[in-house]
């Protein structure tokens, strides 16, 4: 091993929890999480968990919708997702399963996170749907985990149905994207 490869530092959750500012811990490495997102990203995360949100409730599915919680996928990595829909009810602190689906708005400096690091994170712990939004255009895209462990688009309309939480069918509306 490298003197260099010795020096960095691998952070576990103890760690982190002691740290003040917004970061996210990958593998043992800390990430920032600044600056903070600008109006449209907030403004399209809203319309998104609101609409979730309404399926959800339209469906009588038992799951529910969460923004800006971390989840700890493990000792060394927690992820603070845009939003994520769980199965059953709120946690009672960070999120500690695997989500049902996660929401992550694009911004310009999470960008290439998101459509590359992210995306192969959630893949690898086979998180089952993955909708990535683009404020500049209010564009969707919806993944799917495929049954080989890998995402595959979904084609996104109007009315989005999908299947989460032990075959809870949703349709979602997005057709608000387009107006």
């Amino acid at each position: 091993m490298s003197e260099a490869a010795r020096d960095i530092p691998h952070y576990t959750v103890a760690d982190y929890r002691q740290w003040e500012g917004d970061w996210e811990l990958w593998h043992g490495t800390a990430v920032a999480m600044t600056p903070s997102p600008f109006g449209r990203h907030g403004g399209l995360l809203v319309k998104l968990c609101t609409a979730l949100t309404i399926a959800i409730d339209q469906a009588q599915c038992d799951a529910c919708v969460l923004a800006e919680i971390d989840w700890i996928i493990s000792d060394d990595t927690i992820v603070r997702p845009d939003a994520s829909v769980l199965c059953g009810g709120p946690p009672e602190g960070h999120i500690e399963s695997t989500p049902a689906m996660i929401v992550e708005v694009l911004s310009d400096s999470t960008r290439d996170r998101d459509t590359k690091q992210k995306r192969t994170l959630y893949q690898e712990n086979r998180v089952p749907w993955y909708l990535i939004a683009d404020p500049r255009d209010f564009s969707v895209q919806l993944l799917r985990l495929s049954d080989l462990g890998e995402y595959e688009s979904v084609p996104v309309s109007e009315h989005v149905q999908l299947s989460i939480c032990d075959n809870c069918r949703l349709v979602v509306d997005l057709g608000w994207l387009s107006r």
